[in-house]
């Protein structure tokens, strides 16, 4: 089972020495760089599933929350270690 994680894009860079379209995501603060390339249309401020470096798919800000309620729930999450939210 893979686990995809929501975090929320910083920055987007374009033309990465790979040709890759790369960018910095937040997660709790930490940012990573991830590449973005499946998710053309996704946007500075924009909430992503990450897994293993990629950005799957955008989702919209109630659903990154919803997640982050359930990891929370679920003890996966406490609330000094809020994955992408600022």
């Amino acid at each position: 089972m893979c686990l995809g994680v929501p975090g929320k894009i910083t920055q987007i860079e374009q033309g990465s020495a790979l040709g890759l379209v790369m960018g910095k995501v937040s997660f709790g603060g930490i940012a990573k760089d991830v590449c973005l390339a499946y998710v053309p249309e996704a946007q500075v401020g924009d909430y992503v599933i990450v897994h293993a470096g990629f950005a799957l798919n955008c989702i919209d800000e109630a659903e990154a929350m919803e997640v982050f309620k359930l990891l929370r729930e679920m003890g996966a999450l406490d609330e000094r270690d809020e994955l992408g939210v600022e």
